[in-house]
């Protein structure tokens, strides 16, 4: 089962969970990742050990895509 989680202060919060073959649950995970970018949150998805690309659309085939806030520093 795939999940989408937003990083926060509780560590994370799963916002969505879904399997491809499920097109309600699809759905539903589309409409949460679209409301976490409109909230300024961005889509990680991991490319490898240590390694995470941006994500714009929520890629179905994906086992876990992350939502965070940009890093603010001075």
């Amino acid at each position: 089962m795939a999940r989408l989680v937003r990083m926060d202060h509780t560590g994370h919060t799963t916002l969505a969970e879904w399997t491809a073959d499920d097109p309600a649950a699809v759905e539903r995970a589309v409409t949460a990742f679209r409301e976490q970018l409109d909230r300024g949150y961005f889509g990680m998805v991991s490319t490898g050990e240590g390694h995470a690309e941006q994500v714009r659309e929520l890629p179905v085939g994906a086992d876990l895509v992350i939502m965070r806030l940009p890093i603010s520093g001075g």
